[in-house]
């Protein structure tokens, strides 16, 4: 059986579902690729089923890395206000069969990971203007 078209079928995802935009879709592959590598260097069992928490994390960390202090503006732009887009995002993908899940997964795990501002403006306010400890911004892949 072929593989699916990528772009054709986020075509059809788009145009079933317009919430958000294509580079949001393309954003998230990206994320998830660069999750799952950083999961697996910390993971002995390979390849390793990436969970929505874990993805989010990863999602936290790679937008950090690519947009810096722009990332609500980037993020927002594509129609992503919180982690439950993310959600609804991996989930156009599974629908679609570009991407997999197990019985566990659901679009409940990406409910309410963290806050939109903690996780991506925090990390570039000086310290004492923070809420609350986060964790400094990656350095750039």
């Amino acid at each position: 059986m072929q593989e699916p078209d990528f772009q054709t079928t986020l075509d059809r995802i788009i145009a079933k579902d317009p919430r958000y935009h294509r580079d949001a879709y393309l954003f998230v592959r990206e994320a998830l690729d660069y999750t799952q590598k950083t999961v697996a260097k910390n993971s002995p069992r390979t390849p390793h089923h990436v969970t929505g928490q874990e993805l989010l994390e990863g999602i936290r960390q790679y937008a950090l890395g690519q947009f810096g202090p722009l990332t609500t503006v980037v993020l927002e732009t594509w129609g992503v206000s919180r982690c439950e887009d993310f959600g609804e995002i991996v989930f156009n993908l599974v629908d679609c069969q570009l991407l997999s899940k197990t019985e566990q997964d659901s679009r409940n795990d990406f409910k309410g990971v963290y806050d939109f501002y903690t996780a991506f403006r925090e990390p570039f306010l000086p310290a004492g203007k923070r809420r609350k400890p986060v964790p400094p911004p990656p350095a750039s892949p």
